[in-house]
């Protein structure tokens, strides 16, 4: 997800201003991605010169600025909606490209980077198990962010079941004579 489509969607009810956009993206995401509050207000820039949002009056009193969407941010909104997201357009998947790394470099023990991140997700999947437990079945939003939290950490895990099989089956069919000479 993109900050900009996401400060879209939560002007879509209404006009709100940089802080407020910011705790209730935090909110909406169940705390899952913290926002910097100068990536809300440089999104913001971003959007207001593209057009997609407008000042809605002037500073208040704090000299706060209170945002609207325009025309054409409702439909930059929509078609974010209605487009599916490609597997192929999420970031690249640092670990794996760990992982392939530790295999070839002399010296480094790919089970053992395995085990660590194992380690770490499960701590991880304990947290957001407790999150879970703690948010109300009525806010749908963040009980499915949190889902597709945990989905997402229990699918890191088998996949690292899976490497360190690979990793087990590789160890044992190495040959004597090989690993004599490494």
């Amino acid at each position: 997800m993109s900050i900009k489509h996401g400060l879209l969607a939560l002007l879509a009810p209404g006009p709100k201003y940089g802080y407020q956009l910011k705790a209730e993206f935090e909110a909406t995401t169940g705390s899952a991605w913290p926002l910097n509050i100068g990536q809300v207000y440089s999104t913001l820039q971003r959007l207001e010169k593209g057009g997609q949002i407008e000042a809605d009056g002037e500073p208040d009193d704090d000299g706060r600025v209170v945002y609207a969407l325009t025309p054409a941010g409702r439909e930059e909104l929509a078609g974010w909606f209605s487009s599916p997201i490609a597997q192929e357009s999420r970031p690249r998947d640092e670990l794996a490209i760990k992982l392939a790394m530790a295999v070839n470099t002399p010296g480094v023990d790919a089970r053992e980077v395995v085990q660590a991140q194992r380690r770490q997700a499960m701590s991880s999947l304990q947290s957001l198990t407790r999150v879970k437990a703690s948010v109300p079945d009525e806010d749908l939003a963040r009980v499915m962010v949190v889902d597709s939290l945990i989905f997402a950490v229990e699918a890191e895990v088998s996949w690292l079941d899976r490497c360190e099989a690979r990793l087990r089956k590789a160890r044992t069919a190495k040959t004597p004579e090989k690993e004599a000479v490494q």
